[in-house]
């Protein structure tokens, strides 16, 4: 559950004031973030989304059968861009995919032209509401279901961690907000219909694994959780820095 919360206006702001020339959008996913970007941004020449999940890719595709929008496969440890290819570079909520995260900001500052924009956009863990809180205990058993198969996937940052992290990057700090939306009804039926098909994918996963009846009996009180509690996505930090 990775959509992006659209009560973003200081995103929207901050966006609506740069021209985006070839950006790159990196582990893209099924290119959810390409939106904020496309319906918010001065204007663009080309936006490039890598990720190494070939099956997201295609469905990103899908989304944006556009000629200046293309998606390639790539690991974002390294990249096979020169330096200083693109105006924007951008990354949202896959920090904490990352098994090698400096090597990955690293290669995007190199990437970025001098001038350029950097751009982050990560959930954090605290400081998040009651409903808030579904999204980051179903996120954390998530990562645990990826990572017993071998997938790199770890558990959410604070916000201080985020923080932290965007501080060894040599850049200039321009905008910075938090991006949430708890206007929707945490307990909608079509939502729970939704969730409820997710747990029992991930719970599926597991069964033939030594950790599969933990890791099951976690995804069965999360599904309580989603019914008596609800769920609202996590607040994301929102940064936009400047090479």
């Amino acid at each position: 559950m990775d959509n992006q919360e659209r009560i973003i206006d200081p995103a929207e702001e901050a966006l609506s004031r740069i021209s985006g020339g070839r950006i790159l959008d990196v582990a893209t996913g099924n290119g959810g973030f390409i939106s904020l970007l496309t319906e918010n941004l001065l204007d663009y020449i080309e936006i490039v989304g890598i990720d190494t999940n070939e099956r997201t890719l295609e469905t990103a595709r899908r989304a944006y059968p556009l000629e200046n929008i293309c998606f390639r496969q790539m690991d974002a440890i390294k990249m096979d861009f020169n330096d200083s290819s693109f105006d924007i570079v951008c990354i949202a909520n896959s920090l904490h995919h990352m098994a090698d995260l400096n090597g990955v900001l690293a290669e995007m500052l190199r990437v970025c032209k001098p001038g350029g924009h950097i751009i982050v956009n990560e959930m954090f863990c605290d400081d998040q509401r009651a409903t808030q809180l579904t999204h980051v205990y179903l996120h954390h058993w998530w990562a645990a279901i990826d990572t017993v198969q071998g997938i790199t996937h770890y558990k959410t940052f604070t916000r201080k961690q985020i923080l932290k992290l965007w501080g060894k990057i040599n850049i200039h700090n321009i905008a910075q907000c938090e991006l949430k939306d708890l206007e929707a009804d945490p307990k909608d039926p079509e939502l729970v219909r939704q969730l409820d098909k997710i747990i029992d994918r991930y719970i599926q996963r597991v069964q033939n694994f030594s950790s599969g009846s933990k890791l099951r009996k976690r995804g069965l009180q999360l599904r309580k959780r989603v019914h008596q509690v609800g769920f609202h996505a996590a607040t994301t930090l929102f940064l936009i820095g400047k090479k």
